[in-house]
């Protein structure tokens, strides 16, 4: 007969394998069941094309969480299909001023706070491929400032919602269609007619005779402007040498100017000096003229008499010119 079960045995057992089983999810989980979590949800307008549940979220490169759950509702009063992406993000990953863990959020208004932190400071979420051969994608957060800020509103399981921008290969696709969509709102059927007529024109005018005419004249003012510039440096030589022989003697001639000029200005100056003496001296002497001819000065009494005799002789004179035999008779 077998023994009967020891329960006792059993419970140990049990324990024991209770203890393993803890034990491996400690060492293999990474200790990821007692981190503190807080749950987000974004919502991307790009394709989710390889984007899988557990896929890393990143921040600036650094892993600070992981996808939990992709969605997809259809709005039937918008039309549109809306996908939610639930993510996890670590707290102890992310450290504030201070050095301490980003607070883990417990409430819904504490997750709300800490998504307007987060939007504040201007992180945004956008897919990234994590490798171009396995085209599996990632969520990683960043620094978009100048990217608008867009929120949908909706309370998918009143989770706070965190914005998202547009992959790059979106972005050039969007700029792609509204360079296309520009360029069918252009006038092309009248752009390649105006185009035709222009070329048209240039033809016409290349292929004119008086274009051929105006080349040409100007072949023949263009050889003859060669000619001439021929000329001009065949005669320059001589030119120049005779303007620096002419400069030479130029300098030469003032040299010598300013040798012979030194006397003559000497000269020039002592004269000046005489020529003010004999001036002085004149002054002087036209002062004494001055003195002698005054009205009450003896010599012009003296020459008054003088006037006065010779008046008196001159009509004596006509008188015996007229009375000759006055010499002999006397004065009737």
């Amino acid at each position: 007969m077998s023994k009967p079960v020891n329960p006792y045995s059993i419970g140990l057992f049990m324990v024991g394998a209770l203890i393993l089983l803890i034990g491996g999810i400690m060492v293999f989980g990474g200790g990821q069941l007692l981190k503190k979590k807080t749950e987000y949800v974004i919502y991307f307008d790009s394709a989710l094309n390889g984007l899988n549940v557990g896929a890393p979220v990143t921040l600036q490169g650094v892993q600070v969480g992981t996808v939990k759950e992709i969605s997809l509702e259809l709005d039937q009063n918008a039309a549109r299909i809306i996908k939610p992406v639930v993510i996890e993000l670590d707290s102890e990953m992310v450290l504030d001023a201070s050095g301490q863990p980003f607070q883990a959020a417990t409430t819904t208004q504490e997750r709300q706070q800490n998504a307007k932190r987060l939007i504040d400071a201007g992180l945004k979420a956008q897919l990234q491929t994590q490798s171009l051969l396995t085209g599996l994608l990632s969520v990683e957060f960043n620094f978009h400032q100048n990217d608008p800020l867009k929120l949908t509103g909706l309370h998918y399981k009143d989770l706070a919602e965190l914005p998202s921008v547009p992959t790059t290969e979106d972005q050039i696709r969007s700029t792609a269609d509204e360079i296309l969509q520009k360029i069918r709102q252009l006038p092309l059927e009248a752009i390649v007619k105006d185009l035709a007529a222009t070329l048209k024109a240039v033809r016409d005018i290349t292929t004119s005779d008086e274009l051929k005419k105006n080349r040409a004249a100007l072949t023949k003012t263009l050889n003859e402007t060669e000619k001439l510039i021929a000329t001009m440096n065949r005669n320059l030589a001589p030119l120049l040498t005779n303007m620096n022989t002419t400069v030479t003697d130029t300098q030469t001639l003032v040299r010598q100017f300013t040798h012979d000029i030194k006397p003559v200005l000497a000269a020039t100056e002592k004269t000046l000096g005489t020529a003010n003496s004999v001036l002085l001296e004149s002054k002087t002497s036209l002062s004494s003229v001055a003195t002698l001819a005054a009205p009450d000065a003896p010599l012009w009494q003296s020459l008054e008499a003088l006037r006065e005799a010779a008046q008196s002789t001159k009509e004596l004179t006509d008188y015996l010119q007229r009375h000759p035999d006055s010499i002999v008779y006397g004065k009737e």
